[in-house]
């Protein structure tokens, strides 16, 4: 039976779509608005207490990371085989709310002590990855791999202009008010970003999918490290992994080569939080107009490979350009070009890999992937920098070896875009010859 209501078409499309999708669109969008400008108000603040403990000491910082996502990770799985997708939603967020609070206590009663500026640095960038892994692994099972590229350009300009906004908020309120103000902020952000979760799981077409609770799994080993065993399994998510490993390289040097260089160059802490609250604009202006405007216009024209590939190509141009220049300009221009590449084209592109992937592997191990995975990368490569740093290589030299890795990343990009249209190939063959023989 035809709807009496006209439905919407896509601009250059034929295909209907419903008013309900389009409210979840713009549910997800704002949902990822309030989700990174509550990120991006704290980031300041994490890159200052980087700072405080010391340029030299930040490897310990990402290893402490990584040990953090190895608790947490196997943890989550539990959780997930336990408890129904939407139960796991709102007891995360919520989770999060609470301990930004009581680090707003800890600020208010002691200050900005060593251990403190630690434990906020390390906790910020496991809630970072956590909480925005599990909005994407959400987003990956509302939508389906076809809608995801006319989509997931849209939600996530949401998220860069949320990523916009919190820069300017936490520079505003880092002049007028103490840094704790900060975290107030954020958790208003937050608790706007569970109610758009409770609206989209309401107008989902899908209600007993994210109601499903597993029941009777006792804990064990096998539980807690399906997503590793998922990935174990398959060449595809191990490709991912590869992937992932090869972009946090590269984010690690370009990180540590501003923390050493901003360290001789802002002696200041509020010029340096300034200085974050700056690069993160710049860096959020460019990745929202760019999302809004050409994301998926790039990734329906030059197709998922050649997308995946591109900042991968220009960032090993740009690190041949660091090697012979390291200023401060300079490495802010890449980390700039790095970023919003990422938010633009990289992230959105990553996601999409996981639309032709089942349901465990969206929330299992593409969990373990986007933390552990991660932030082991980081802590790798941050004591690997820091060897060299050791040894008396220059920051120059260190830029020229993360070259080849750059290139390397750029072609394992290109291979994941062709086999993510292959696996859609056969989902939609499959989904096709389904619907011929229901009819």
């Amino acid at each position: 039976m035809v709807s009496s209501k006209a439905p919407y078409h896509s601009k250059g499309n034929n295909t209907p779509i419903k008013s309900s999708q389009l409210k979840i669109v713009a549910c997800s969008a704002i949902y990822f608005f309030c989700l990174l400008c509550s990120y991006f108000i704290l980031r300041p603040l994490r890159d200052e207490m980087g700072i405080v403990n010391g340029a030299i000491n930040m490897q310990w910082l990402f290893s402490g990371t990584f040990l953090a996502m190895l608790c947490i990770v196997p943890l989550f799985g539990f959780l997930m085989s336990r408890n129904s997708i939407k139960k796991v939603l709102l007891f995360s967020y919520s989770f999060c709310i609470g301990n930004i609070l009581l680090f707003y206590i800890l600020f208010e009663f002691f200050g900005t002590t060593r251990s403190i500026a630690i434990s906020f640095f390390i906790w910020l960038s496991v809630f970072n990855l956590f909480v925005v892994s599990l909005f994407w692994s959400f987003m990956a099972d509302v939508f389906s791999s076809k809608s995801s590229k006319r989509y997931f350009g849209i939600i996530a300009s949401g998220g860069s202009l949320g990523a916009l906004t919190g820069p300017v908020i936490a520079n505003r309120l880092n002049h007028i008010f103490s840094i704790s103000s900060l975290l107030l902020a954020a958790v208003f952000f937050l608790i706007i970003a569970l109610i758009c979760i409770r609206i989209i799981l309401k107008l989902s077409n899908k209600p007993a999918h994210f109601n499903k609770t597993s029941k009777n799994i006792q804990l064990s080993t096998k539980v807690l490290f399906e997503g590793i065993q998922k990935i174990i399994k398959s060449s595809y998510l191990k490709g991912i992994v590869g992937f992932i490993l090869l972009y946090t390289s590269i984010s690690t040097v370009l990180y540590f080569e501003q923390a050493h260089i901003l360290e001789k160059t802002l002696v200041n802490s509020a010029q340096r939080i300034s200085y974050f609250s700056n690069i993160d604009f710049t860096v959020n202006a460019i990745a929202i107009i760019g999302q809004f405007f050409f994301t998926s216009k790039i990734i329906k024209k030059l197709g998922l490979s050649i997308v995946l590939a591109s900042i991968p190509l220009f960032m090993g141009f740009g690190l041949l350009v660091l090697g012979l220049n390291q200023s401060l300009i300079t490495v802010a221009i890449l980390l700039v070009i790095h970023r919003s590449g990422n938010f633009m084209l990289l992230r959105p592109g990553r996601e999409i890999l996981f639309t032709v992937s089942s349901l465990d592997e969206k929330y299992k191990a593409k969990n373990f992937i986007d933390t552990a995975v991660y932030r082991g990368g980081d802590a790798l490569v941050g004591w690997i920098f820091a060897g060299f740093f050791t040894l008396g290589l220059s920051l120059g030299a260190i830029a020229f070896l993360a070259v080849p890795v750059a290139f390397l990343w750029s072609r394992i990009g290109r291979k994941l875009g062709k086999e993510q249209q292959q696996k859609e190939n056969v989902l939609t063959l499959n989904e096709t010859i389904y619907e011929s023989n229901v009819q």
